[in-house]
């Protein structure tokens, strides 16, 4: 009997690649109209790469890291303009994917508990949660600040399955990660669900239970579950 589902956070309730690729082109775009002379391309390519080396929430240190290289200084003015860009950019794309208001409701209104398992900073996570309006509808949240490890350790998953009161068997998982999210959550016996839709990377094999093209599938999988 399926009594909660747990969901990632980034890719798979809200598309964070598109938004935080938008959100760089667009700061980019911005110090080079503030006069700063460099290659949009190249500088784009090269800031993606800060991310992937520093940490995707550390904007402010991708940012000053990289005027540092291309300037050869900190240039306020390049960093005021690509910041400002860079926040309004990632407000307009910041987006829930199709169907996921409609089917985390659906959800809920079934009795199913609702958590989220992240590994984002719990600021940043709370923050893109509640920008998203999600805040008040999931009955548990863990955060990389919650649990101090990153999936795929067990410790993120053990936490919400305390702080739900349920067993591995009660709850479902669901992420875009499977060297992460499926991989952890099959390391502790819990079901899990791929979210095809939120992976940039051209997942061939996930290794979960199910695989789904639209986050809407849930509700049938969970009712083959729990009416068998």
């Amino acid at each position: 009997m399926i009594k909660a589902v747990i969901f990632d956070l980034d890719n798979t309730l809200l598309d964070f690649v598109t938004m935080k690729r938008e959100a760089v082109k667009n700061a980019l775009s911005s110090m080079i109209e503030a006069g700063l002379d460099i290659d949009s391309k190249t500088s784009y390519k090269r800031m993606m790469q800060l991310y992937e080396e520093n940490g995707w929430e550390r904007n402010q240190h991708v940012f000053n890291k990289f005027l540092r290289e291309v300037d050869g200084r900190l240039n306020h003015k390049y960093l005021a303009a690509g910041i400002v860009a860079y926040r309004r950019a990632k407000d307009k794309h910041l987006k829930l994917y199709p169907n996921v208001e409609k089917t985390l409701n659906e959800i809920n209104n079934k009795g199913i508990k609702l958590a989220i398992v992240s590994d984002a900073p719990s600021r940043e996570a709370w923050m893109r949660i509640c920008y998203l309006k999600l805040h008040k509808i999931f009955d548990v949240v863990i955060t990389f600040d919650d649990s101090k490890e990153r999936k795929p350790s067990s410790a993120p998953f053990k936490l919400a399955l305390g702080k739900l009161g349920l067993s591995n068997d009660e709850v479902l998982m669901v992420g875009d990660w499977p060297e992460r999210d499926v991989v952890g959550a099959k390391n502790l016996g819990i079901k899990t669900i791929f979210a095809k839709y939120g992976d940039h990377f051209g997942v061939k094999e996930s290794g979960a239970n199910w695989d789904i093209e639209n986050i809407s599938e849930i509700v049938d999988i969970i009712d083959g579950i729990n009416n068998e």
